[in-house]
């Protein structure tokens, strides 16, 4: 038996998609269940080229890899594993770091607050979500299920692989009032695999400002 069930149901998941493909592995050294500083105990990113060139990246940690420890037999962990796709240049031969480091502050706020993303949610990062990309408009996610991976049964519950789709300032705005899936579904066409394009222009609008009529002083007087 694995020592690891939980990551090999993961590893199960992705095998159809990427078969005996090697993928490119950040490990943590100091896991969050010994005191480290970072949950993820690793993040993966696999080269795609279909529909469009990009990377792949899945979390490792939000739900239970090695042994059960949490009281809700159904649900491994928080339920669920993080997953990100990242636009990519043909020629690039290795992934970017950043996404992984993203990744891991998104599970250590889960960690520290206790509060888990579900799809249609949405956060607003501090800037760029791509820290090295000052110039960029990506500074949101909205959360979906990832399009690829359906939800899968472990030894140790039921999880989902949860993706982050990056929101220009715009499109955050119009996602507010539990519009996020209802917006995703609009630029589906747009965005194939829900794929994150830190180089891209808005795709809406801003809400123009509704006419306000001027307001008078005190009530109408008629003449004497």
């Amino acid at each position: 038996m694995s020592e690891a069930p939980g990551w090999k149901a993961i590893d199960d998941a992705l095998q159809p998609l990427y078969g005996d493909t090697e993928p490119f592995h950040w490990a943590t050294d100091h896991r969050w269940s010994l005191g480290g500083p970072d949950p993820l105990d690793g993040i993966s990113a696999y080269a795609r080229t279909e529909p469009v060139p990009h990377w792949h990246y899945i979390s490792y940690g939000m739900t239970e890899l090695y042994e059960k420890e949490w009281d809700n037999p159904d649900e491994s962990g928080w339920g669920f594993e993080f997953t990100f796709r990242l636009a990519r240049k043909p020629t690039d031969t290795e992934p970017p770091v950043w996404p992984a480091t993203f990744l891991q502050n998104l599970a250590r706020y889960v960690f520290q607050s206790g509060k888990w993303f579900e799809p249609g949610h949405t956060i607003k990062a501090n800037g760029p979500i791509a820290a090295d990309q000052p110039d960029s408009g990506i500074r949101a996610v909205g959360f979906i299920a990832d399009p690829e991976l359906d939800p899968i049964e472990t030894p140790h519950g039921r999880l989902h692989f949860l993706q982050l789709v990056g929101l220009t300032m715009p499109e955050y705005r119009a996602a507010q009032g539990g519009r996020t899936l209802a917006l995703l579904a609009e630029l589906a066409p747009q965005l194939p695999l829900f794929v994150t394009d830190t180089e891209r222009a808005p795709l809406v609008s801003e809400p123009k400002p509704q006419a306000q009529w001027p307001r008078w002083g005190g009530g109408l007087r008629g003449r004497a």
